[in-house]
């Protein structure tokens, strides 16, 4: 909103953030002020300023002084712009005033929260999914894949399942109303044939939701039909035809991991490369880790392994069962995914509190300059 309002006895902030804003809005309009991943927003009404603002000050009551005593680890997603981690930082140093400060990227953070140095992240959240591959505890920053269908796809898709039955939604607190039928009742089909047939021939998968305007919508195909985009994002839009899904992007990455240009070796050094190059592959198809919200629907993980054996089977082991039998593939998915970044910086910054050197403090950024601090951290 850009003005106060009073509106059924309730009088709204120029700026309504986090829990209040999720009370009230279905008389808002709701903007993100980070999308894939990326902070768009660093001022205005819709700075992401008012949600640090929120955190820190009312959800977390952290006021000047206890910032002035302590550091804060934050977490970035792949391919996060320089200027953004800048930015980020100082706002945390100058303008919030911690102690110190660093960030971290999130797939390492996943593998930590699961005692794990080297595996592939796949991380699915709301705008933006990507495939990471870590080995040693470094993230291979070439080699990750990215896919702009996420938790919002199926969201959109399953808006325009229910519109073709006749039921409209436009405003943004109707797409919440659909976000929350979506994490309530979607899940991923293990075979969409029988998954069609039992929506045809029976009513097991029927399921009845109250609309806040007093509506009952019955659901039924559609709890699996929604989720599908993240294995077929043509579904979703036109514009992703060429899209390969989840499963193909985890497939090609692992296949195509490679860590220097092959003209530049030996023979015999080409020949011991190779070894590795299918060690490593063998790691990381056993040490598939899933992490963020899109990755909970009930089902996705046993899909995920059965698609991702489908295409071993077909493209490396030409159709032989038997050697896909000796084939291990693990897709890990911890119960508390959705929240596996933040459980991993916890661990990380229990274990380095007292490295002074792991932090930026306020000290160095004063004297170096953020664009100094950053390229000498990051390398960039």
């Amino acid at each position: 909103m850009k003005y106060s309002e009073e509106f059924e006895n309730v009088d709204l902030k120029k700026v309504v953030v986090g829990d209040e804003a999720q009370k009230y809005r279905h008389m808002l309009e709701v903007k993100y002020p980070v999308s894939e991943g990326r902070i768009l927003y660093w001022s205005g009404d819709y700075s992401i300023h008012h949600i640090w603002d929120y955190a820190f000050n009312e959800k977390l009551e952290i006021g000047e002084q206890d910032r002035s005593d302590h550091n804060i680890l934050l977490t970035e997603a792949p391919n996060n712009p320089k200027s953004n981690k800048m930015r980020m930082l100082e706002a945390m140093l100058e303008t919030y005033g911690w102690a110190g400060a660093t960030c971290a990227m999130q797939a390492i953070l996943v593998l930590y929260a699961q005692g794990l140095v080297t595996g592939v992240v796949l991380d699915a959240g709301d705008g933006v999914s990507h495939c990471i591959p870590v080995w040693e505890g470094v993230m291979l920053a070439d080699q990750i894949k990215r896919l702009n269908v996420a938790g919002r796809s199926v969201t959109e898709r399953l808006v325009k399942l229910l519109q073709a039955r006749g039921f409209n939604f436009h405003r943004s607190a109707d797409m919440d109303t659909v976000r929350q039928i979506k994490e309530k009742f979607c899940y991923v089909g293990y075979d969409l044939k029988v998954e069609n047939k039992l929506a045809v021939d029976t009513t097991c998968l029927t399921k009845k939701y109250r609309l806040p305007d007093g509506r009952v919508i019955t659901l039924g195909a559609e709890r699996f039909q929604a989720p599908e985009v993240l294995f077929q994002p043509h579904l979703g839009d036109e514009k992703y035809a060429e899209q390969k899904g989840i499963h193909e992007m985890v497939y090609d990455m692992i296949m195509g991991v490679c860590f220097m240009p092959w003209q530049t070796l030996s023979v015999v050094t080409c020949f011991c490369f190779v070894q590795c190059q299918i060690d490593l592959r063998k790691d990381f198809f056993k040490r598939i880790v899933l992490s963020g919200g899109s990755t909970m629907y009930p089902g996705l993980p046993t899909r995920l392994e059965k698609e991702i054996s489908d295409l071993v089977l077909k493209r490396n082991f030409k159709g032989s069962k038997d050697a896909l039998k000796k084939f291990k593939l693990k897709v890990e998915d911890p119960p508390r995914r959705k929240y596996m970044v933040f459980l991993g910086g916890a661990v990380l910054a229990n274990l380095m509190k007292d490295t002074k050197e792991f932090w930026i403090s306020q000290q160095e950024w004063n004297e170096k300059g953020g664009q100094r601090v950053v390229a000498e951290r990051w390398k960039v």
